[in-house]
């Protein structure tokens, strides 16, 4: 049986998980968890410390060596709020995947609430209706309201354990106002989805992650309640908490050593949420975003790509031309295994499968421009199953897949790998070129090779070329385009 991991690089705790995938499900073999606490190492001015990062990389030096032998498309890694919000996460992420050995996503607040409830549902017995999950983490918190496996409301809200403890009780330091202001500041944070959450009256009211489990289990321990978190065992614990008067003093039953500088602020963030929600008592279910990612990346390799389906479902929704799409990725893709070798991956290659479909989906706002607004609509749009760095790959590809080339964009994307995203980008450009006809056309066999300096030969058979002669103008022109831009594209004419 084949091994997958998946590894949750939270704001408060790195957690891994190692599973083999069954025909009923999965069987967890393998998991390690480390309080990293990421976001408190966030400093002034947005920059993850020397502390916090070497505190990261140790523990994720641990996490690589359990993951040695495992297929690259096998793993899945993932970032949350803190890495969304360091701004030298870049460079944190190109050490952190040495580290590891594998590559790094970071996830959007709205894909990381649909892995929540992925992993949440898998864990869920019955049906016992609408179900509404709360996830708070350590800077973010995850809203979902569902009907079993279909998400009809999906919101990440910048509140969490950690973020709330470090704003609202500095250096521990805990009293009655503190707590009210921490309060308070939750409600407001939910205030604009109110309205919308209690229309949709879910029923099943579900916590998800370390802050629910940990304050399920004190008030539980404490015998304030007997099945799960409630209204009145919450204003007990916040009593408790106030008198404590420091998060050194919560010397309570069920509270673990690890979590109590960060629980106060977690317990503010859902009694915020329980009094703007007129909640009366929360469930809470193992499973949650690492299972997400873990169920998610299983369905990748064994059943389904979400991403896959979410380009199908755009190509429907904003009526890109389907045969035109599928005629640009089987020529894209032709190209990109002649040069494969030159350092590009397996999962480029679907990627840019995905660039070649949606290409024209800027046509939905206007043919003018159409590569500007194609970029924009992907760069801003919410497409689950696909990554930040995914999704600004996208972006910049089908933004650079006509008229000007500009290299400054690529550089300055958050996808990393900026060589192979201008070899793809320049390949899909030659794609879009040879199929402007956007009819069923034979085209010739086309030699594409790139050499070690990223000077690309094109050889095209000269009888073709003067058969097209609009298309050998067009190559002319992308030789010109891309010379302008600092790049070199030969024509071989056999």
């Amino acid at each position: 049986m084949e091994q997958f991991a998946a590894i949750d690089l939270g704001s408060n705790s790195f957690h891994m998980k190692v599973a083999h995938a069954e025909e009923h499900g999965i069987t967890v073999i393998d998991r390690e968890r480390d309080m990293v606490r990421l976001a408190a190492g966030l400093d002034a001015s947005g920059l993850l410390t020397p502390e916090a990062s070497e505190r990261a990389l140790g523990c994720l030096a641990r996490f690589g060596e359990r993951l040695r032998g495992l297929k690259p498309d096998n793993v899945r890694i993932v970032g949350t709020n803190a890495l969304r919000k360091a701004k030298n996460s870049r460079e944190f992420i190109a050490k952190a995947e040495q580290a590891l050995g594998f590559s790094i996503e970071i996830i959007s607040g709205i894909e990381e609430a649909r892995l929540v409830y992925l992993g949440a549902a898998q864990s869920l017995q019955g049906d016992r209706g609408r179900r509404l999950v709360v996830d708070i983490g350590g800077g973010s918190t995850e809203i979902i309201v569902a009907d079993k496996s279909d998400p009809v409301f999906l919101e990440s809200l910048y509140m969490g354990c950690v973020s709330s403890s470090e704003k609202f009780f500095p250096n521990g330091e805990i009293n009655r106002l503190r707590m009210r202001r921490a309060i308070l500041s939750a409600h407001l944070e939910l205030e604009p989805h109110i309205a919308a959450l209690k229309a949709l009256s879910a029923k099943d009211i579900i916590g998800t992650s370390g802050t629910a489990r940990a304050i399920n289990n004190v008030i539980m321990e404490n015998g304030w309640s007997d099945t799960g978190i409630t209204r009145k065992g919450l204003k007990k614990l916040v009593k408790k908490i106030v008198k404590a008067g420091h998060s050194d003093n919560l010397k309570l039953s069920g509270l673990s050593e690890e979590r109590r500088p960060v629980f106060a602020g977690g317990v503010a963030v859902m009694m915020g949420i329980f009094k703007a929600l007129d909640l009366e008592f929360m469930r809470v279910s193992e499973g949650s975003l690492r299972e997400g990612v873990l169920h998610d990346l299983i369905g990748r390799v064994l059943y389904e790509d979400r991403r896959a389906v979410t380009v199908l479902e755009l190509m429907k929704r904003h009526h890109i031309d389907m045969e035109h799409g599928r005629r640009v990725r089987q020529t894209t893709l032709t190209l990109f295994d002649q040069v494969k070798q030159k350092g590009l991956l397996q999962r480029e290659r679907r990627l840019l499968g995905w660039a070649a479909q949606l290409h024209e989906i800027g046509l939905m706002i206007a043919h003018n421009q159409h590569h500007r607004h194609g970029g924009y609509v992907l760069q801003n749009m919410d497409l689950p199953g696909f990554s930040r760095q995914e999704q600004g790959a996208l972006s910049i590809m089908v933004r650079l897949h006509r008229r000007r080339y500009h290299p400054d964009l690529i550089e300055g994307s958050v996808y990393v790998r900026s060589e192979a995203l201008s070899l793809m980008t320049r390949l899909l450009r030659l794609a879009v070129l040879f199929n402007r006809g956007r009819t069923p056309i034979e085209l010739p066999t086309i030699h594409v090779h790139v050499d070690e300096t990223q000077v690309m030969t094109l050889g095209i058979p000269q009888l073709w070329l003067e058969d097209h002669p609009l298309t050998a103008a067009d190559l002319d022109q992308e030789v010109e385009l891309l010379r302008v831009a600092g790049l070199e594209l030969r024509i071989s004419r056999s």
